[in-house]
């Protein structure tokens, strides 16, 4: 089947001429690559996280694969999902998804579920995609959404993720879709970010799903983020960097209720 885009016209330009001009402003082409593991990128409309997806890919180089992991915002679709097969649309291209290591995931975590459903409508994967088309129209992606899971879960998810990748032997790339703070002051979302974001830079999945419970931080994507940090350590990850941080107050001039966005590799 093929998966068509469910926010073109909201999060992004629907047109393709349009939104290939949308994403190169926030790109660079000239950006040195860099081989990572890993990655957390923001999935908020583009007008107000654009610039930092767009750093991040713009560093790395790119894989065969894509292990898109997203927060399930709808509640459709089972606790942990994967859209095994097919294809995603967007204006700009169509993905075919990795079918071989989508298999091998399932199999190798017990957990993550075969289930089209939770990505019918779900935006936090789609948004990636427009920059991944900007560098490339020819990697396959797996995409995996998260509803709800403890940290055991989260990290045989992730131990299972990284001896899928380990199995097919060819370059992949985990990205961990996540926003950070969620309407607070702006003062506020820099400050409960930051420790979010240390914990991630200390490649620390135990500590940041502690400190996002212990500290009431609204990061959409911290589940995603502990499978991903738990993966790349296993596959041989050393260091993460702070790519790029804004929050939505520097596009929309209201510092009472931002949005946090961080971008962050992990090599």
């Amino acid at each position: 089947m093929k998966r068509e885009p469910a926010v073109a016209g909201q999060f992004y330009h629907a047109e393709a001429d349009r939104l290939a001009r949308q994403v190169a402003e926030y790109v660079n082409d000239r950006a040195p690559k860099e081989h990572v593991k890993a990655a957390l990128c923001p999935h908020a409309g583009f007008i107000y996280s654009g610039a930092v997806a767009g750093a991040v890919y713009s560093t790395m180089r790119f894989p065969d694969t894509f292990v898109l992991i997203g927060p399930n915002h709808t509640g459709l679709g089972s606790r942990i999902s994967l859209m095994a097969e097919g294809q995603w649309e967007i204006p700009t291209g169509v993905f075919s998804i990795d079918e071989r290591l989508s298999a091998r995931i399932i199999q190798n975590t017990g957990l993550v579920e075969r289930d089209a459903t939770a990505h019918m409508f779900e935006h936090s994967l789609e948004v990636q995609l427009p920059f991944i088309a900007h560098f490339s129209k020819d990697v396959k992606i797996v995409p995996i959404a998260v509803m709800s899971a403890s940290l055991d879960e989260l990290k045989t998810i992730g131990e299972g993720i990284a001896t899928s990748i380990n199995e097919v032997g060819y370059p992949v790339v985990i990205v961990a879709s996540s926003d950070m703070s969620h309407y607070v002051s702006d003062t506020t979302a820099k400050q409960k970010d930051r420790m979010a974001i240390n914990k991630i830079l200390d490649l620390d999945p135990d500590g940041l799903y502690s400190v996002i419970r212990g500290e009431n931080i609204s990061m959409c994507g911290y589940m995603p983020a502990v499978v991903m940090l738990t993966a790349a350590k296993a596959l041989g990850a050393k260091e993460a960097r702070l790519v790029k941080y804004s929050t939505s107050a520097e596009v929309s001039g209201d510092y009472d209720h931002v949005v946090g966005y961080a971008g962050i590799i992990v090599k």
